[in-house]
């Protein structure tokens, strides 16, 4: 009842409805459609950046602005597209997969979606202010982000810690649902992989949102108050500053993927009619990739002069995470194997998850090898690595789950033939856009560069081309959506061949409210 005003209050103000709604699902899906309007809004920045980059030479954009648009487009696709679609997809499917009527905060839940449009406009307005928004890289290295950054950096981090404050009401408002609310039957090693991976993921947001407070509260001094936390004429260090955003910055590629790894161990299964393979194991690894997510930031710094015994340390930590994510990928390999396959969407996203992601993986053991990363490091071969992660592994996933749930929350089918458009389309031009940009690396290409040397050049026209055809390619999901979103809804989907779970035995489409009373067990 929280969340309910008068009935025909609510028919005349659809917006009031939505600007004071507590129900899950309701806030899981404001979450996917911010998610989706910051993924084009990021993508759109990345067009610009590779219309730059067609040809050598300066053509379009003046090298100030070209670095705001790197900026910007990292900070919008990690914390305004990846973060949020996950936590929309946990706030839809955590309740529903435990058992739980609701998030154990409703009111919390609101809160930590409604200060995210806010944390947006305010960094999508520095771009107007004069001297531009942040033009440091979305790793805001110091003295870029102190001594040389433009007077609109006080806006990006008043951002910043309103993304955190988010993240992290969001985290304990997870952690608090899933250990308080599943049904009583449902032990810990019984809950959906899905709901594993997220747990998690809440604790490692919480463990590490705060250090990311920290380093941009010192860049707010540093740059305002005269503190010297990372000036060296000062007394300061700033080397220090890449250790704190670090130790931030590399849980947090896990926090971006963890979530993917719950999503495809739900698909997987569900188009192999097996169950999963290894499930404890699966568990273990996500645990292990967790805690060793914390000894491995210094892999960024290979180049930053450190001491021998702590690169030795760092790239055999960093060898070392590889091993619970080859675990993994084992394991979805072998739930496939024997099992009575059929390639609907999700499966086929799923599929190329796994091969793609397996990319990013093999050139990030590449990169921990600290004498071959001296090579490598701030070359195109690392703009390659981490987009193979991040667009195939998190990028992809949600897409597939979207597929995946979509019919079952709305009753509404999408169009297949035009999501397989979407599908085959996305993963030709995802390897036109990304792949040559290793070669790009090895030949010594450097990154955040908007001009380049005439060799680069054939390359280069082939990247933005695919550049082009991936984000056109969206634009066929904006399509799938809408058409989907056109279309009445009906009671014949019940669930997918295969799929089991709590979620699959509610109706179709899934009502406001579910699970009153904890359902029973299997």
């Amino acid at each position: 009842m929280e969340n309910s005003i008068d009935g025909n209050h609510q028919k005349e103000n659809p917006f009031l409805k939505w600007l004071i709604t507590t129900n899950h699902k309701e806030i899981g899906t404001l979450y996917l459609i911010f998610s989706l309007i910051m993924f084009f809004t990021g993508g759109l920045m990345a067009l610009l950046i590779r219309l730059e980059l067609f040809q050598p030479g300066l053509q379009f954009i003046e090298p100030n602005f070209y670095n705001q648009m790197t900026t910007v487009h990292g900070l919008i696709m990690i914390f305004g597209a990846v973060m949020p679609a996950f936590t929309g997809l946990a706030n839809w499917m955590i309740p529903l997969m435990i058992g739980a009527s609701d998030m154990a905060l409703p009111r919390l839940n609101n809160l930590s979606f409604w200060i995210l449009p806010f944390a947006f406009f305010l960094l999508l307005l520095s771009l107007f202010m004069e001297g531009g928004g942040p033009n440091f890289g979305w790793t805001f290295y110091a003295p870029l982000s102190t001594t040389y950054s433009p007077p609109s950096t006080a806006l990006f981090i008043f951002s910043m810690h309103i993304m955190g404050i988010s993240s992290i009401l969001g985290a304990i408002n997870i952690i608090v649902t899933i250990m308080n609310m599943r049904a009583p039957w449902m032990s810990y090693f019984k809950m959906p992989m899905f709901v594993w991976t997220w747990l998690i993921t809440a604790f490692l947001l919480i463990a590490v949102m705060p250090v990311l407070a920290g380093a941009v509260t010192m860049v707010l001094t540093d740059k305002y108050f005269g503190t010297s936390f990372f000036n060296a004429s000062g007394g300061g260090d700033p080397v220090l500053f890449q250790h704190i955003f670090w130790f931030f910055g590399h849980p947090e590629v896990y926090i971006m993927i963890l979530p993917s790894f719950g999503i495809i161990s739900t698909i997987i299964p569900t188009f192999s009619r097996k169950k999963l393979f290894g499930y404890h194991s699966m568990v273990y690894a996500t645990l292990a990739i967790a805690i060793l997510s914390f000894t491995v930031w210094a892999h960024h710094m290979f180049t930053s002069g450190m001491p021998v015994a702590g690169e030795l340390f760092f790239m055999y930590s960093t060898m070392l995470i590889s091993v619970p994510t080859g675990v993994k990928v084992f394991n979805w390999i072998a739930t496939m194997w024997g099992g009575s396959l059929s390639f609907e969407i999700p499966m086929l996203f799923s599929i190329a998850f796994i091969i793609l992601f397996t990319i990013g993986g093999l050139s990030g053991v590449m990169l921990s090898i600290t004498p071959a990363d001296f090579q490598y490091h701030d070359t195109y071969f690392v703009v390659a690595h981490f987009h193979y992660v991040l667009v195939s592994g998190a990028i992809f996933s949600i897409i597939a789950a979207v597929y995946y749930w979509l019919p079952k929350w709305y009753g509404r089918m999408y169009d297949q033939k035009l999501a397989s458009w979407h599908f085959w389309s996305s993963i030709i031009s995802m390897n036109i856009l990304f792949f040559p940009m290793h070669f790009l690396g090895l030949a010594g290409m450097p990154r955040r560069i908007p001009d380049y040397a005439l060799q680069f050049s054939d390359v280069n026209a082939v990247v933005s081309i695919g550049a082009f055809l991936f984000g056109f390619s969206q634009l066929i999901f904006l399509r799938v959506l809408y058409k989907c979103y056109k279309q009445k809804p009906s009671q014949n989907f019940s669930k997918w061949p295969g799929a089991k779970g709590l979620e699959w035995t509610l109706p179709t489409p899934i009502p406001s409210h579910t699970f009153e009373k904890p359902p029973n067990g299997p």
